[in-house]
């Protein structure tokens, strides 16, 4: 499974649920690929998911032998001392094999198994 398709399957999952989901992806440029961010937006993570119940969740997702980026880390690091002061707040690393954990917190508990 491609992390596009992972990707995909975990956003409509998102949505069943009443998930917003926002995502950025690199474009083709004359210098080759490149996702238009500013700043210290390098690494930032694949996925914000906002809820109206106020859960947000910063998701990076990884094929099952992906691996993250030092920028993607510190992300991850930054995030997680966050969430400590931010109720509701999580930064979290997904992949396929992860899917029966993802259904639970998307559903709340209502799913605890899925299959991506």
């Amino acid at each position: 499974m491609t992390e596009d398709e992972f990707s995909d399957a975990l956003v409509e999952l998102a949505h069943l649920f009443d998930w917003k989901v926002a995502g950025f992806r690199p474009a083709r440029t004359k210098h080759g690929w490149r996702t238009a961010v500013r700043y210290d937006g390098k690494g930032f993570p694949d996925l914000t998911l906002v809820h109206p119940n106020g859960s947000v969740i910063f998701a990076e997702l990884k094929a099952d032998k992906g691996r993250m980026s030092p920028e993607q880390v510190e992300w991850q690091r930054i995030m997680e001392l966050a969430a400590r002061y931010a109720n509701g707040v999580r930064h979290v690393v997904w992949r396929p094999r992860d899917a029966s954990d993802i259904a639970t917190v998307l559903s709340f508990g209502r799913i605890t198994d899925w299959t991506v």
